[in-house]
């Protein structure tokens, strides 16, 4: 039986990190080795502030080392919803900070050898032109230089497409395993119980003045919200080879379409999305669509992933709560890690700094949740809490259901995911099923 794995993880080997086995002190302690977690480190220790960061697995060894990797300010169509929701001044903000983001990363390449490429990004849409010319109506009112693409060299007819150019993509475990060189970090370190100033694991205690909760999905429930502020949803992608270079990055304008990119040799094709714990197209999806239009190509990898959909399209970074002095959280990338890790990165060093920060309104994680979203969150949980099962999710008690394509328990109300032997494979859960 073949298992999932990543490209970017079968191609590149990270440094081991030992355990904790004492009791330390640290100026911040960061939960999480994903790429916000390791760039936050990074960042704080540019500016000198001591800084150790807690895995629970290994670094890099959830989302982050399972993206398709593009590096781009092109969030799907969302410039319009922000212009209408948010105002021009906010959306204007979203869009440099994002831009922002991908120079930055292209300075930080510059020094590491991670196969970055400057690529083109296209959003297309299958049959709607109406929603990319009001996108292209939003971008030219915040002063962006987007075009229209009549055509596209996908293998399917399109209504057009919207292009950011100069954006870029790269191997982020390539990017992770320079970055995280001389940082503190411990892997196989699970975080058990938190405070403002400690958490406890099994190994040992921490101490520290700040803490950045950087761990996917917020696990501390009784602050914050996150349990009604966030869902979960999962994506699939193949790595084929012999199949076509598209020179680009493609992404569908819907939750359900189909995204491409190039790596070297091979073609990645993502797709197959659903919430987590609901059906969806899967690797079967992709698997139908590459026998039709890629017929002499292998498929070489394939693996899946899981992002945290905030309830406005903007992530959550910040106070962890409104009353928070000492607790950081960054969440909510949707399915942006990319930029979304690096802003993050820059804005908690900020704060943690006592720097003063004109994003910090725009990402705060107290900002009003009354969206549509939340409704649609809120029945789902009834759903699901009144639905009988054999097995139910340790996070809040949701009833979990068998995904038959990954083998897995998976929780519909938050996107907690155990394997058939009820191990903790995705959070907010903070321990395995009993």
């Amino acid at each position: 039986m073949r298992y999932p794995v990543s490209l970017w993880m079968k191609t590149q080997t990270l440094q081991k990190k030992n355990s904790l086995d004492k009791n330390i002190r640290t100026d911040v302690l960061v939960i999480g080795a994903g790429l916000a977690g390791i760039l936050s480190a990074y960042m704080l220790k540019e500016k000198g502030i001591d800084c150790v960061v807690v895995e629970r697995n290994r670094i890099m060894g959830g989302e982050s080392g399972n993206t398709t990797a593009k590096i781009t300010a092109q969030h799907g169509l969302i410039y319009s919803k922000l212009l209408s929701d948010l105002g021009t001044e906010k959306a204007k903000l979203y869009l440099k900070t994002n831009n922002d983001a991908v120079n930055r990363y292209e300075k930080l390449c510059r020094k590491i050898d991670c196969d970055f490429e400057k690529k083109d990004n296209f959003v297309y849409s299958i049959n709607n032109r109406r929603k990319l010319q009001s996108e292209l109506d939003a971008l030219d009112k915040l002063g962006f230089s987007a075009e229209f693409q009549k055509e596209l060299p996908l293998p399917m007819t399109v209504a057009g497409a919207v292009k950011f150019s100069n954006q870029a993509q790269f191997h982020p475990v390539k990017f992770a395993s320079e970055i995280i060189r001389d940082l503190d970090i411990y892997e196989n370190t699970p975080v058990k119980e938190i405070s403002d100033s400690a958490v406890i694991t099994p190994q040992g205690t921490i101490k520290a003045d700040y803490i950045i909760v950087a761990t996917h999905f917020p696990f501390i429930n009784n602050h914050g919200a996150y349990f009604m502020k966030l869902y979960q949803h999962r994506s699939y992608v193949i790595a084929l080879q012999n199949a076509k270079d598209y020179d680009g990055m493609y992404v569908d304008e819907k939750d359900t379409g189909m995204s491409f990119r190039n790596y070297k040799d091979f073609l990645l094709v993502g797709g197959g999305d659903h919430r987590t714990g609901k059906n969806g197209g899967n690797w079967r999806e992709l698997r139908d669509f590459s026998k039709i239009n890629y017929p002499g190509a292998a498929e070489k990898y394939f693996w899946a992933a899981q992002d945290c959909m905030s309830l406005d399209g903007v992530p959550y970074i910040g106070k962890y709560h409104k009353g928070s002095s000492k607790i950081y959280v960054a969440t909510g990338f949707n399915k942006w890690g990319m930029t979304g890790s690096l802003v993050a990165a820059e804005l908690l060093t900020n704060l943690v700094s006592s720097v003063k920060d004109e994003r910090e309104e725009l990402f705060s994680p107290s900002r009003s949740i009354l969206k549509p979203q939340l409704f649609l969150n809120g029945i789902e949980s009834v759903i699901s809490f009144i639905t009988p099962a054999k097995k139910r999710c340790p996070h809040l008690g949701c009833a979990l259901r068998w995904n038959s394509a990954e083998h897995s328990w998976d929780c519909p109300c938050h996107g907690s995911r155990f394997d058939e032997n009820g191990k903790l494979l995705d959070n907010p859960a903070n321990g395995d099923l009993p």
